[in-house]
């Protein structure tokens, strides 16, 4: 009996442990797999067959020599680019000093002006800035009517896209040629086309610029020399009798210049030298 009893109280353990109850447990539902996606065939674009195009020769080759213009149609007007109108007025600064000196006024005006305060004995007044401004404004002046007249026949209608650019410079230099036409003496003109060595142009038209220019200073240089030399010629004379009145009077150590400066700028000033001078200048070029 005592082992019977023995035996029902390990089968209760056994029955009461977790192993036991685990595999007792009813077993969990296996997951349900996901559908796969499902996948279409790719699409197949069908290309219609084209037979090869040979090459074809243009119909009017262009000339590596012919003129090319870069033009923009802006509102239905046909006009230069901005880039191209930039890069014309960075070129146009860069010789705009050598085209003041050689196609305006301005060397004979500063020369004129020059050669009037060293006879007055002055050597830094006025300073070379006042006068190479005031021969500036003064070329302006004389320059107007012919400046006026290439912004008209050449710049404004190239930026409007009337003209090409080669069409805009030869017209747009017209003006320009016939003012310097107009201020140079035949003899400079003769001299320059002797030493070219090229044939004489049967009219002015033909004349090159190459030729015109060169002779156009050296007409500037001598009219400037001539208008300094009669300006020379009172001022020399004040010298003279100022050192003629000094020796007489024995002051051989004072300088003759201090002493004859005061006079020749009251004598300036009362003629109005200045006015006389502008108006000499202005009235050489008609």
């Amino acid at each position: 009996m005592r082992r019977g009893l023995v035996l029902l109280l390990t089968g209760l353990a056994l029955a009461m442990s977790p192993a036991t109850q685990a595999s007792a447990a009813p077993p969990a539902p296996a997951p349900t797999p996901a559908p796969a996606p499902t996948q279409h065939a790719p699409a197949v674009r069908v290309l219609a067959y084209r037979a090869p195009v040979g090459p074809t020769t243009p119909a009017a080759p262009i000339s590596p020599s012919a003129p090319v213009n870069i033009n923009v149609n802006v509102n239905g007007q046909n006009r230069p680019g901005n880039s191209l109108v930039i890069l014309l007025g960075i070129t146009l600064l860069w010789v705009l000093p050598a085209l003041l000196l050689v196609c305006t006024p301005f060397t004979k005006v500063f020369m004129v002006l020059g050669i009037a305060r060293n006879a007055l004995g002055l050597t830094s007044m006025p300073p070379n800035q006042v006068i190479a401004g005031l021969a500036l404004f003064i070329s302006m002046f004389i320059m107007g009517p012919t400046l006026q007249q290439m912004n008209q026949q050449g710049l404004q209608p190239y930026l409007n896209g009337q003209k090409s650019q080669s069409q805009a410079f030869h017209d747009g230099i017209q003006p320009l040629r016939e003012f310097m036409y107009k201020a140079t003496r035949n003899d400079e003109i003769a001299l320059m086309v002797k030493v070219s060595g090229q044939p004489t142009p049967a009219n002015k038209d033909d004349l090159p610029l190459t030729t015109l220019v060169p002779a156009f200073v050296l007409s500037e240089l001598r009219a400037a020399f001539i208008i300094g030399f009669v300006i020379f010629v009172p001022f020399i004379i004040i010298d003279m009798v100022v050192s003629a009145s000094l020796m007489s009077l024995g002051m051989m150590m004072l300088p003759p210049v201090t002493v004859a400066l005061p006079f020749k700028l009251l004598l300036f000033v009362l003629v109005n030298g200045w006015s006389l001078i502008i108006t000499a200048l202005v009235a050489s070029y008609g």
